[in-house]
């Protein structure tokens, strides 16, 4: 049985952190940004019929749930609460992310960036109910996609992002340059 152990603020106002035991997930992460992509996935699409829902993220541990700026937590949170503990599914019954692939990369400097994002960016964005894909590299230009809390927090097409950019310039490349899709 899935519970909902603690919920939790993030740095963007219009999103809280569900902190879930146990795991939803052996691996990888979901991300849906509507309700159309979340059709076939009973947590997510549940939890946009609730209304006032622009996106569920969700990995292992915590589901990440973002409402529009005009409507009240008060009015969401129970409703996400009985949703998530009303899951029926095991974790062993999760498939693999929809977002991050398994396939490795065969450009030695995107296995390098893999890398580091794997050990200095993606925890600290989990830690804040958030994550990254890599959408493109061609080289020298990064682009990513933010998703769960970090989808539509200011701070991360801002200060994030120059974070980002300047740690890869300093470990990776000093002309790699990140942009945010």
């Amino acid at each position: 049985m899935i519970k909902v152990i603690n919920i939790e603020p993030t740095p963007n106002p219009n999103a809280l952190k569900f902190i879930v035991q146990p795991a939803i997930l052996k691996s990888g992460t979901r991300s849906f940004q509507n309700f159309a992509s979340s059709i076939g996935d009973p947590l997510a699409s549940s939890i946009f019929a609730l209304g006032s829902v622009t996106s569920v993220f969700y990995m292992d541990r915590f589901v990440t749930v973002n409402k529009d700026a005009t409507s009240e937590w008060s009015g969401l949170i129970d409703s996400v609460c009985e949703i998530i503990e009303g899951l029926k599914i095991e974790p062993e019954q999760q498939g693999n992310s929809k977002i991050q692939t398994s396939d490795e990369p065969s450009d030695e400097k995107l296995k390098r960036i893999h890398i580091l994002l794997d050990e200095k960016i993606r925890p600290g964005l989990a830690g804040d109910g958030g994550g990254l894909e890599i959408i493109s590299f061609d080289g020298q230009t990064l682009q990513i996609s933010y998703h769960g809390a970090c989808g539509s927090c200011p701070s991360s097409t801002s200060g994030t992002l120059r974070y980002i950019e300047g740690l890869l310039q300093s470990e990776i490349d000093p002309s790699v340059r990140v942009i945010a899709y």
